[in-house]
């Protein structure tokens, strides 16, 4: 089946069980998975901003509500369609130059928490640069919404609510100096808040509007920066004044695939966008769409791609300055048809190494421009460090790294780890069609899989694309399906050698976010495993 046009998607057929239907405007639209965040994306709208404007307010709210899967000390990376071309941010920093390999290794494993798991954070430093490139409004308006909320408190939410109460079991316990300041904050009365429980953040007010009035500046050479290194030395970390001045964002050149008539991008490594362009460039030779869409075939068929390109990044995607083998060379097509060539009626063995997630995705279209924007703390809250007396809580990104000698992916000072998160982007012909993403650790390059093949292959529509039923491959044999995948697929699959667990809930899965032009419309959507919200006007 060849998918051509959006327009030949039915607007009204959502075969998948949803709490929501698509949305449909005509001047803008923004989606994401907190439904205060979106509010805030179109309140810069409303004010006369653009969809970069909007993405930026929605991302700077994201770290105050939710807090459990990215903060002002996350990474971010971006996809901006201005009309004409592709544009790549990556704001991913780098390990800190004084902490050696032995130190950041001493424990024997890479670490998971601490200040020996933090690396310089990109996420204001991205907000700043989106602006100066694409924004219309002033900046301190982006952040309007954010020190409100954070001010005034929110409601917490189902979904983010249940993450909360998770971490309360990681972090409670932890007792060393440099975790106190995050859980009084995080913490409030000794436990995580519960939801429907309004939780407020006055430092976090604080912080932001310092960041408003200085460009973002002072978090890389100002007076936050000095408070960032001051609390490093006091509480035994690595983090210098020299590490954070030398920040710098990178405008890069997205890779892509073609996939059934469509351009498929991603960012280029460190991330493992290059998974799911691998695994759609291997299905591309395979007549998927003669399978139904909720067939063991197809699933199967799905399954094997992502598994054999999944296990090649985790072995060859690092720091580009440090990988032997090039993205060009992994999407070669002759590189991608030996791998092709793998794929049998039994499920293959292989091993990953997968790691885990903690990301928020947002998505913005205008018309004009159109914004695929991802930014995340790791492993849920991150590091477990939260600076004292400023809300800034900072990432664990360190965590990406592994310790294997001769890997391109070992620690060494300086250097950027594997990362997890990608934003996705879909063109026809050069045209936008539009931003998407799935966050969730290894359930990312997976998700942006499915949801294209939804797409493409099914021709649902981007609601319903959300809504199918999910698998995740884990490693080795082991693929974990929700609870709605019908019994025939399930059984189809142990039948073809899958070790198929089946998963009582959603929790796991990812969630998604979906912008595409529809005619002279813009169709938003947002899934049912999230708190979300799609707005379009």
């Amino acid at each position: 089946m060849r998918w051509n046009r959006l327009s030949d998607v039915n607007l009204n057929h959502y075969p998948y069980p949803s709490r929501r239907n698509v949305l449909v405007g005509r001047r803008g639209a923004v989606t994401t998975s907190q439904p205060q965040a979106a509010l805030a994306g179109m309140e810069m709208l409303l004010q006369g901003g653009n969809a970069v404007d909007a993405a930026v307010a929605m991302a700077i709210a994201l770290t105050v509500l939710e807090p459990t899967s990215n903060g002002i000390g996350s990474d971010a990376f971006a996809l901006v369609h201005d009309g004409e071309r592709l544009h790549g941010l990556c704001a991913n920093g780098a390990s800190p130059a004084g902490l050696s390999c032995e130190a950041f290794s001493a424990e024997g494993t890479v670490p998971t928490r601490g200040w020996r798991a933090v690396t310089v954070p990109g996420a204001p430093a991205a907000w700043r640069a989106l602006h100066e490139r694409f924004g219309r409004l002033p900046f301190e308006a982006l952040f309007a919404p954010a020190v409100r909320y954070a001010r005034e408190g929110f409601a917490v939410t189902p979904e983010v609510g249940r993450g909360w109460a998770w971490a309360e079991r990681v972090y409670g316990p932890l007792e060393e100096a440099c975790y106190q300041p995050f859980k009084r904050v995080f913490f409030p009365g000794g436990r995580a808040p519960r939801p429907g429980e309004v939780w407020r953040s006055p430092q976090h007010a604080e912080t932001l509007l310092e960041l408003a009035q200085t460009g973002c500046e002072s978090f890389y050479t100002g007076r936050l920066a000095q408070r960032m290194v001051e609390f490093s030395a006091y509480t035994g970390g690595w983090m210098s004044r020299a590490d954070l001045a030398g920040f710098r964002v990178e405008w890069v050149e997205p890779l892509s695939v073609r996939y059934r008539g469509l351009e498929v991008h991603q960012i280029p490594p460190p991330t493992q966008g290059l998974a799911a362009l691998m695994a759609l460039g291997i299905l591309e030779g395979l007549e998927l769409g003669r399978h139904p869409r909720d067939s063991a075939e197809g699933f199967h068929l799905q399954i094997e791609a992502m598994k054999l390109a999944l296990t090649e990044v985790r072995a060859q995607v690092a720091d580009p300055r440090h990988m032997s083998t090039s993205a060009a060379e992994l999407l070669h097509p002759a590189h991608l048809a030996r791998l092709r060539a793998r794929i049998g009626e039994q499920a293959l063995e292989a091993e990953a190494g997968l790691p885990q997630g903690g990301t928020v995705y947002l998505a913005a279209a205008d018309g004009e421009l159109w914004v695929s924007f991802i930014q995340s703390n790791y492993m849920g809250f991150g590091s477990g460090i939260l600076v004292e007396g400023t809300g800034i809580a900072l990432q664990n990104r360190g965590a990406g790294f592994v310790l294997q000698e001769g890997h391109p992916n070992r620690y060494a000072p300086g250097k950027k780890p594997f990362h997890t998160i990608i934003p996705g982007f879909l063109t026809q012909e050069g045209r936008p069609l539009g931003p998407f993403g799935v966050m969730g650790g290894p359930m990312q390059p997976q998700g942006h899989l499915q949801v294209v093949v939804n797409l493409a292959d099914y021709g649902l529509n981007p609601q319903a694309a959300l809504d199918a039923p999910r698998w995740q491959w884990r490693g080795g044999r082991v693929v974990e399906l929700e609870p709605t995948v019908p019994l025939h697929v399930v059984e189809g699959l142990r039948e073809r050698g899958h070790e198929v667990v089946l998963q009582p809930e959603w929790a796991s899965f990812g969630r998604g976010q979906v912008v595409l032009r529809h005619k002279e419309a813009l169709l938003a959507a947002t899934e049912p495993r999230a708190d979300g919200l799609a707005l379009a006007w």
